[in-house]
């Protein structure tokens, strides 16, 4: 993930990352790249926490796995 791929996706600037959940923001990466994985979305869930992806509590990493399967099934 890159701030090239989220300007594409119509995300153009901190302000407008930090003011959308997780879920939304990776819906609008997978518009501009389709192979964004679980990964990516465990690194922008942590970027709005202001945390690394490795430490989101597990409760939060099983909520966004869950959509995850969800949304790329």
């Amino acid at each position: 993930m890159n701030a090239r791929w989220l300007q594409e996706a119509g995300v153009p600037d901190a302000e407008a990352f930090l003011a959308l959940d997780a879920e939304t923001l990776f819906h609008k990466l997978r518009s501009v790249d389709p192979g964004a994985c679980l990964h990516a979305l465990y690194g922008i869930a942590g970027a709005l926490e202001g945390i690394r992806k490795s430490e989101l509590s597990p409760a939060r990493k099983a909520e966004l796995k869950a959509f995850y399967d969800h949304v790329t099934t």
